[in-house]
């Protein structure tokens, strides 16, 4: 049962527009059993862009949904724009939510409609019905992530994976977003098509003045794209009380990380991951 630790909203007008524009507080979150997440204390502020590194399991995915609301945090608060999440009605989340934009991470098209009508999707859910004004957004849209007008006409089986990857960010800046949040934006891409998507973030950002919140396993992206980068570990790694987030920096001191999980992650060495996997093996088989 969620323990009842959330604060009062009693922050000013002034004060959110001057702090960060998400806050967590001593957040946690478990599923039945299971911790996922531990004590996350983290503030990001407006405009800034930052990655979230860290192997299969430690979290960052469910980071993303409770941000944007879609998972509640056993413990702690999750903070946007000095608003508690956790204490909006349904109503005033929905409304909290068209401030988001949510790129997928296997863009989540719906496969019966058009490109143009993904892209339109967000638009008419949240009321826009004007005909004309939708179908040159769409085409605004299109332009900003590269894709020619015709590719509206299209379904998206039509589209390779890379163009699917664009119709998700295209829709995701539907609305205008003050923050985008992106789920794995180059997974399954080859490195071109990557360096498309990290192009398209950058321009992104130049272009509008967004937030952007990405969780990724590429080195490149997290190079290339990010202000500051944050590590998470598996909580299920972790000895006693220790720091779930194992890093908190730019790109060029995660480099530098002398922490042997970080460096180890960063050029992707498997050799001690897999000699803790042998002894977790040889412990396993010797219980049984």
């Amino acid at each position: 049962m969620a323990k009842d630790v959330r604060l009062a909203d009693t922050t000013t007008a002034d004060e959110k527009s001057s702090g960060p524009l998400v806050a967590l507080r001593a957040m946690s979150v478990q599923f039945g059993n299971q911790r996922v997440l531990a004590n996350i204390n983290l503030e990001v502020p407006r405009g800034q862009t930052l990655a979230v590194i860290g192997e299969s399991g430690c979290g960052k995915t469910v980071l993303l949904k409770t941000i944007i609301g879609l998972v509640r945090p056993t413990e702690g608060n999750v903070l946007f724009d000095g608003r508690d999440l956790c204490r909006l009605s349904e109503r005033e989340l929905s409304e909290e939510r068209k401030r988001f934009g949510f790129v997928f991470q296997q863009a989540a098209l719906f496969d019966s409609m058009t490109i143009a009508e993904n892209i339109a999707f967000p638009l008419r859910q949240h009321g826009k019905q004007d005909r004309h004004e939708i179908e040159h957004l769409v085409r605004e849209r299109l332009a900003e992530v590269g894709l020619p007008e015709a590719a509206a006409f299209k379904k998206p089986a039509e589209l390779s994976g890379g163009m699917r990857k664009r119709v998700g960010l295209a829709r995701a800046l539907a609305m205008n977003p003050e923050i985008v949040l992106y789920d794995e934006p180059t997974t399954g891409l080859d490195p071109i098509m990557s360096d498309v998507i990290n192009e398209l973030i950058l321009r992104t950002r130049k272009r509008y003045p967004v937030t952007s919140i990405i969780v990724t396993h590429d080195m490149n992206t997290a190079r290339k794209v990010a202000d500051r980068v944050v590590m998470l570990y598996p909580l299920s790694r972790l000895k006693g009380d220790s720091p779930q987030m194992i890093f908190d920096g730019s790109p060029a001191e995660l480099d530098r990380a002398r922490d042997a999980r970080v460096a180890q992650f960063v050029r992707g060495e498997a050799r001690e991951r897999l000699m803790e996997m042998r002894e977790q093996a040889q412990l396993a088989a010797a219980r049984d």
